[in-house]
């Protein structure tokens, strides 16, 4: 069952591919702050996954963070979050993220419970409908 207090934990260590420069957010080969905000998510996501209902997920719908502190190639990131608020679908997050001397990156993250199908039909349906 989902509780506000609920918590979270992702990890992964810098490497080329989720740099700056990598990734097109800067030209530094520094952890990237797409990439820290994904993990974020992830850490948020998983929390809640395993207390859905079947066919249900979570989706990303809001991301306010700062990044704070640089980390270079091959330290390691761990991203925490908790769930602060429950709101009928609405579920809302404080997400951390540190590299191993610090925080590095703080903020609030919001997402929705969403049926899996339904949201996929919704999101497949577009094609028919996108301009050039």
């Amino acid at each position: 069952m989902l509780a506000v207090g609920t918590t979270g934990r992702a990890a992964c260590r810098v490497e080329s591919a989720n740099t700056a420069q990598n990734m097109g957010s800067g030209d530094l080969a520094v952890f990237a702050t797409p990439s820290m905000i994904a993990l974020m998510e992830s850490a948020a996501s998983k929390s809640v996954l395993p207390l859905l209902n079947p066919g249900e997920t979570t989706v990303g719908t809001h991301m306010d963070v700062t990044h704070t502190s640089a980390t270079p190639v091959g330290m390691e990131i761990r991203a925490e979050s908790r769930l602060e608020e429950i709101d009928g679908r609405r579920l809302v997050f404080s997400v951390k993220a540190y590299d191993e001397t610090g925080t590095i990156g703080e903020g609030i993250h919001e997402r929705f419970i969403v049926q899996k199908e339904k949201f996929m039909l919704k999101a497949e349906a577009k094609k028919g409908h996108a301009h050039d």
